[in-house]
């Protein structure tokens, strides 16, 4: 990746992210603010976070075919723009229906992540693709970092209309330089596959489905701790000024580990072993979400520079598989389908982690999240067991797929 390709993705990555995580945790003000009743808010806001990963499981391997098919550089380009527009409408949105209508437009024209992992790995060469994913994951990391800074500060002076309009003039500004700056990625292969074959060939190779799955329960394990982590705070700092202060401090720390650690494990990837580096990566992170149940507040501090420098490895490690057994002229699709099936864990971790904080005390709900994280590295590591012969190096296992289901 030379010239000017790795600043403008990994710039349109940070704007992305950062416009989302702007948008995501205002949204019960939002909503309040719109007329939505007071009891049903906190429906309405899990019903809208999780709607654009659903329409995703779909919607991502779809846009990865017509990305293999015509070309990376357009997909990037149709995901700002896509997520641009639909951030655009929920600044106009009057009703919560109408605003869950805009996350469903999100969902079915954005998919940033996979469009910009899919041309920095169609244009980054072999031993270099580890590498373009951890830097476009630091960019992650930092929009998380400052998104949520900078829209706390601009909501109460802007309002929520202006500040929506902000960001989706933002994106709009990352697509055309996408568009202007970005050149297209090498040729592929003229022959296409089908997204169920695709999706079948990762399903069906060892290594990648364990992987996959290692990737759903470990982002599921980190949604869930979302939901517990703030009232785990409050708890032990005290007071609800305290533990707002914590908590920011908190955020603010992890994704800043988070962000020096990306690149880190993606030069890691390079040179040894996705699977290995996964399970050592979650099996931390285990550890120390675990221990954030039972230690004072003070501690949690160290814990959670060792939870953000390690989660850094997990989402991108799990793209370095799937790329390296998806047959090039798919590997559109097949970045579209990890991402559909790891944005789950986003539904799911949440509902999961709301559940056991009903259910059990803090002491036993962090084990059990770190538990989730541990089964996670198993899971790597039993794909890695069993090694398989990769897609780069198979006769076409695709188009065997697809003659049998003829």
């Amino acid at each position: 990746m030379r010239g000017r390709t790795y600043p403008v993705l990994c710039l349109g990555q940070f704007a992305a992210t950062a416009g989302l995580t702007i948008v995501v945790p205002l949204l019960p003000f939002y909503l309040a603010g719109i007329g939505t009743p007071r009891g049903e808010i906190p429906w309405w806001t899990a019903v809208s976070v999780a709607a654009p990963a659903v329409v995703q499981l779909v919607s991502g391997p779809l846009w990865g075919w017509v990305g293999d098919r015509f070309g990376h550089k357009a997909m990037v380009v149709r995901a700002h723009a896509g997520l641009g527009l639909a951030i655009a409408l929920m600044a106009v949105a009057d009703t919560p229906e109408e605003f869950l209508a805009c996350r469903l437009l999100q969902g079915a024209c954005g998919g940033v992540v996979s469009a910009t992992a899919s041309y920095a790995s169609a244009a980054a060469s072999t031993d270099r693709r580890g590498r373009a994913l951890g830097m476009l994951f630091a960019a992650t990391a930092a929009g998380s970092l400052l998104g949520p800074l900078v829209g706390g500060l601009l909501a109460t002076r802007l309002g929520f209309g202006p500040l929506f309009a902000a960001v989706a003039g933002m994106l709009a500004v990352s697509s055309v330089l996408a568009a202007v700056s970005l050149a297209e990625a090498p040729a592929q292969a003229r022959e296409r596959h089908s997204p169920r074959a695709i999706a079948a060939l990762l399903l069906r190779r060892r290594e990648t489905r364990l992987m996959l799955l290692a990737g759903f329960a470990a982002q599921a394990a980190i949604y869930a701790l979302v939901v517990v982590f703030a009232p785990q705070v409050e708890r032990i700092s005290g007071s609800v000024a305290a533990a707002t202060t914590w908590v920011g401090v908190l955020q603010a720390v992890t994704w800043t580990a988070s962000c020096v650690g990306s690149p880190w494990w993606g030069r890691r990837n390079d040179r040894g072993s996705a699977q290995l580096g996964f399970a050592v990566a979650a099996a931390c992170c285990a550890v120390a979400v675990a221990l954030q149940g039972v230690v004072p507040v003070e501690l949690l501090l160290p814990l959670r520079v060792a939870q953000g420098f390690c989660f850094a490895a997990l989402l991108q490690s799990v793209l370095h598989v799937s790329s390296r057994h998806a047959p090039e002229r798919g590997s559109g699709t097949a970045f579209g389908f990890s991402t559909g099936v790891l944005d789950l864990g986003q539904v799911f971790g949440p509902l999961a982690g709301a559940s056991l904080a009903v259910l059990l005390p803090s002491s036993a709900v962090f084990p059990l999240i770190g538990a989730m994280l541990g089964a996670a590295a198993l899971l790597a590591v039993a794909g890695r067991a069993k090694p398989e012969v990769s897609a780069e190096t198979s006769h076409d296992p695709v188009e065997t797929h697809e003659k049998v289901m003829r």
